[in-house]
């Protein structure tokens, strides 16, 4: 059987959500973040030597990376749908949408993440006025220009496609839905600027399959429940 080692407010509930679209027989492995660093506990370096989630064991395989584990879930339960063949017209924009989610569009927004950081606590709050100046130039030069162009790209091709690899819904829209759901649940970006994006969100997080994921994986600060 299947076992998604999960961890809380992560990547891998969007491997839950495509489990339940392939109506696949599963269990989840819940983890817990470090009530102090965030990150993901020691305990996850007993699955995958780099103690990261998402990961799952398939039988005597274990598959990391959110783009691979998406995939091999894709082509191995599919049954052909979720993901396109190499000779079919759509493969290569599949391919495309699957590596542009972390390779390019998640970036950025991590960066930001990071430098929001020097603007709170644990930063001695006398450090806090020079480590804020110092991210908010970061983002004036750089992370948000960045973003805006990622998403203003995003956004006017869903304004022209329904789905990202297609005329149906493919493991290429899985791969996508974090970090538009992401960017939208923590204000990076409105939706008033990208409604295409904000519509799109609203469609993956109203399917049935996205919803029984999200009663079973816990705790996901992006999900429709934050929405306003």
């Amino acid at each position: 059987m299947i076992t998604v080692h999960h961890l809380e407010n992560s990547r891998s509930q969007r491997v839950l959500w495509l489990l339940e679209e392939l109506g696949c027989k599963y269990r989840i492995k819940h983890y817990k973040r470090d009530a102090k660093t965030n990150l993901a506990p020691a305990s996850l370096k007993k699955v995958h030597p780099l103690g990261k989630s998402p990961v799952i064991t398939d039988g005597d395989r274990t598959v990391a990376e959110s783009g691979t584990i998406i995939e091999y879930l894709a082509r191995t339960y599919g049954e052909g749908r979720w993901a396109p063949a190499l000779e079919d017209a759509h493969y290569w924009n599949f391919n495309y949408w699957m590596h542009y989610a972390e390779a390019s569009l998640m970036p950025p927004l991590l960066i930001k993440l990071v430098f929001s950081k020097l603007r709170q606590p644990p930063v001695p709050f006398f450090i806090r006025p020079i480590s804020g100046r110092i991210a908010d130039q970061v983002d004036r030069a750089f992370t948000d220009p960045q973003i805006d162009t990622h998403f203003t790209y995003v956004d006017e091709y869903l304004g022209a496609h329904h789905w990202f690899a297609g005329d149906e819904i493919s493991a290429a829209d899985v791969q996508m839905s974090f970090p538009l759901e992401a960017a939208l649940a923590v204000g990076t970006i409105s939706r008033a600027d990208y409604p295409n994006v904000a519509v799109y969100v609203n469609k993956v997080q109203g399917r049935d399959a996205y919803l029984r994921a999200l009663e079973k994986g816990g705790d996901y600060d992006y999900g429709p429940r934050l929405e306003k």
